[in-house]
Order: structure tokens, then C-alpha cells, then sequence
């Protein structure tokens, strides 16, 4: 049975983030929304699932170049949403033509995300897309052209700032001033994420397209499933551990402490501890988001043990009156001097949605976000309003982290300027800040689109 479900107010129900999710909703039986999915892997499914469980949907496509994942797809779209048939494409444009959804949700990997957006709010979409929204940074300013020239409504996978223990924290913590002069933050993420096999080359299989999926990315040979953890060890389909990991962290600090665009951005790394896997990306970085009078450095170890064990995945504000330590799972705020600790715990929803437990590989920890996430954009297609994530926050997020990759490449800071589009002073970083797409591919423009 599909939830229909609405926040009553997208402003007031953020500042009721500590309370059960569902306190935040009220029944309204909106309209029925025309959906498609391209890239029906882990999250894009987990995705579809969220919004099913908070609206009324019709899910009218499915595109993935994995066979498997179609027919998966297919199979709990009939147990989750009975009244569905779901058309099946390889393609997602001839979707687009012939399905003509209302929403499209994307769940590809990174390096597909900005041509399957435009693509979908060209044909006239509002789109829910997953982070980091782009692998390079005028990808990321044509998306956020298309969603304004075409008034369409693009919510980023960015959840947590629909996160209910962590909008406990901005109303308990930040908003109430607790923490005074803020003038520091730490972000991290100490997972052994990075994936340390070599395989050989092997065959393709049937089932995978796997020049399509590879798309306008360099095509590698084929040596492993490219699905979920393998693309991730690879700069070709995305930025590493900073655009999978820091992206979350940085945009969550963001929000917090409202800030734009950094000043100015460093980073250092690189393979330094584990150089016989055949991944690309750094298992060592540090970078530096300089803004005024404010520091957010991000650090990330894919060996070792993390600082604090409670907090490997984490962000710290340091204030004048105290520390805030956060994650996806729990808030801890110590004050100076005398005062009591605040502690704060993840909402799980399993009684008010027990098809979470038997989801494999769902976020529990996640479903309540994504469903807030999900809630608000619909509510912002009614209104015609921004949503939370907008695409243009979600640019800047994801920009600062591919930019700081970059000054890890170049050995300098760089500065970015949105305005020009390019690297201050710096023709070389300009010049990085887009790159060559595969032969039959064209990379989208900000000004043609």
C-alpha cells in the first residue's frame, strides 16, 4: 500500500526534525505522479522505494544497460507498487519520448548524472538526482542552467539536510547559540572504502551493455562488475572518496553554518599507502575550504583507525562556547566548562514502515532522510519553490570537492570564480574544470542548452 504523505510546512517541519518522521507529515492525497528511474542499481531502487513509500506514484520507465538490474527492478516495483507496469529501455532518451514522466529519479554512477539530468528536464522532468550531481565543474554549472532556463525542480541526494537528529542539532545546537563564535570545522571519513584488488581482464557479460554504461567516461577494459563499489575506485567515473564522502560532510556544514562558495581551496594526497590496487583514486587526502575567518578541512584514510571510533564518517564545529561532533548516525555537543553533554540518536522508522527491514542493502539509518528528502521535493513541485538540496547547493558542494581534487593534481590552491566560470589567474585549472568526453558524446554548456 502506498503512503500518501506531505510535510505540512517544509520550514516548520525542519525545525520539528527531532520528532518522528511521520509527525512531520499529514495526509493530503496529492496527485499521482507519472515516474521513471534511470539506473536502477542499489541506490537508485532504494531511491524509487523512499518516494513510493510517501506519495502516490505511477512508475511508467525503468532504464538501465544491466539486463539483471531491469528485470530486479521490475519484480519489486510489483510487490512495492502494484499498480505499476513499468516499461523496461536501455536508453534512457527513447524513455524520456515514450514514457514522458513527470519525475525522473537518477541513480547512475557519477559520470552519467549530468546528461541523463539535462536530458530529463529538457523533455520536461522535475528530477531527483544523486550526488556528487557531476565529475567535472562545468558539468555541474549546465545543470544548474538547464533546471533554471527550463523552471524545473531538481532535488540532489543530499539528505542530510532532511536529516532528523541532525535538524534536532541545528534547532538545539546552532540556532540556539550554543556554540557562540564558530571559527573551525573538521570533517573525515575513515572507512576502508577503497577497493584493493587487481583484477585481470575478463570477458563481458551478456546481461551488460557495457559501452553504454561506460557512456562519455575513457573506456577501460573490462576486468570486474562495475556496479556500486568497483566505478567508485576510479577517477574516470568519478572523483574518489572527496566527490563520494566529503561531498555529505561539507554540504552538511554548509547548511548548517550557511556559507557559499569558499574563498579559496587546497588539497594534498594521494595512493600513499596501498599502491598495488588498480584503484586511481586517493587512499590519503587532506583539503582546505578557506572562508573568512573560517577553516573546513577535510581529512580521509582508507587504512589506519579514525580519530574518534564513535565518529568515523563525521564533521566537528568548534565554537568559543563548545564542540558539536555530528555523523549520519549521532550528535554529540560538549560545552566549555560547565554544562551538560546533549546527545543525539538517528530516528529509525521500522514500525511505521516495516518493509525497511526486509529491503536488502537499504540505509536504515538513511531511509528516514531520503523519505523527508523525497517529501520535499514534491512539495516544492507544488509550490514552485527550491527545494532543500537545490541543484545550485548541491553545485557548489560538489564543485569545491572535484576543485579540490584538482589542487591535489596541480600541487596549488585554487581560487574559483562562478561568475567567469574559471580558475582565478590560473589557465591551467581553467582548462581542467571540463573534460574531453568519449568519442559520439557531447559535453553539455552552460550558455547552449
Amino acid at each position: 500500500m502506498q503512503r500518501r504523505f506531505f510535510l505540512q510546512s517544509s520550514i516548520s517541519g525542519l525545525a520539528l526534525g527531532a520528532l518522528d518522521a511521520t509527525a512531520l507529515m499529514r495526509e493530503m492525497a496529492p496527485k499521482e505522479y507519472k515516474v521513471a528511474l534511470i539506473g536502477c542499481g542499489w541506490y537508485g531502487k532504494s531511491d524509487l522505494f523512499r518516494l513510493i513509500q510517501v506519495a502516490p506514484v505511477r512508475v511508467v520507465g525503468l532504464c538501465d544497460v544491466d539486463k539483471n538490474h531491469l528485470e530486479e527492478a521490475r519484480a519489486l516495483i510489483k510487490e512495492r507498487s502494484p499498480l505499476s507496469k513499468p516499461r523496461l529501455f536501455d536508453d534512457h532518451q527513447k524513455m524520456l519520448k515514450e514514457t514522458q514522466p513527470e519525475i525522473v529519479l537518477i541513480g547512475t554512477p557519477d559520470h552519467w548524472h549530468a546528461l541523463t539530468c539535462i536530458d530529463s528536464i529538457k523533455a520536461g522532468a522535475h528530477v531527483y538526482v544523486q550526488k556528487p550531481i557531476s565529475v567535472d565543474v562545468i558539468e555541474g554549472e549546465a545543470m544548474v542552467a538547464a533546471a533554471r532556463k527550463y523552471n524545473r525542480t531538481v532535488q540532489v541526494g543530499l539528505q542530510r539536510r532532511s536529516t532528523p537528529h541532525l535538524l534536532d542539532a541545528k534547532r538545539n545546537i546552532l540556532d540556539a547559540g550554543l556554540l557562540g563564535k564558530i571559527r573551525h570545522v573538521e570533517m573525515c571519513c575513515y572507512y576502508h572504502m577503497r577497493n584493493s584488488s587487481r583484477p585481470d581482464p575478463k570477458p563481458i557479460p551478456e546481461f551488460l551493455n557495457y559501452d553504454r554504461w561506460t557512456g562519455p567516461a575513457p573506456l577501460r577494459v573490462y576486468d570486474n562488475d562495475p556496479h556500486r563499489g568497483w566505478w567508485r575506485a576510479f577517477r574516470e567515473y568519478g572523483n574518489g572518496i572527496m566527490g563520494d564522502m566529503c561531498v555529505h560532510m561539507f554540504d552538511s556544514v554548509r547548511w548548517l553554518l550557511q556559507l557559499g562558495w569558499p574563498q579559496k581551496i587546497s588539497s594534498t594526497g594521494g595512493i600513499f599507502m596501498d599502491k598495488d590496487a588498480a584503484s586511481n583514486i586517493a587512499d590519503t587526502q587532506t583539503a582546505v575550504f578557506e572562508y573568512p575567518e573560517l577553516n573546513c578541512v577535510w581529512q580521509h584514510r582508507t587504512w589506519g583507525t579514525p580519530v574518534n571510533p564513535d565518529y568515523p564518517w563525521a564533521f566537528t564545529i568548534y565554537g568559543e562556547k563548545g564542540t558539536l561532533w555530528a555523523s549520519t548516525t549521532r550528535y554529540d555537543f560538549y560545552p566549555e566548562g560547565k554544562g551538560d553533554v546533549i546527545h543525539g540518536d538517528v530516528l529509525y522508522e521500522r514500525e511505521k514502515y516495516p518493509e525497511d527491514v526486509t529491503e536488502r542493502m537499504i540505509e536504515l539509518h538513511c531511509a528516514p532522510a531520503t523519505r523527508g528528502q523525497m517529501v520535499d521535493f514534491l512539495q516544492a513541485i507544488e509550490e514552485k519553490r527550491k527545494p532543500v538540496a537545490d541543484i545550485h547547493e548541491a553545485h557548489i558542494s560538489t564543485a569545491s570537492c572535484i576543485l579540490a581534487n584538482l589542487s591535489m593534481d596541480l600541487g596549488r590552491p585554487l581560487v574559483y570564480d562562478p561568475a567567469t566560470m574559471t580558475v582565478k589567474g590560473d589557465v591551467q585549472a581553467t582548462a581542467l574544470l571540463k573534460r574531453s568526453y568519449r568519442n559520439g558524446y557531447t559535453h553539455p554548456e552552460p550558455g547552449i542548452i
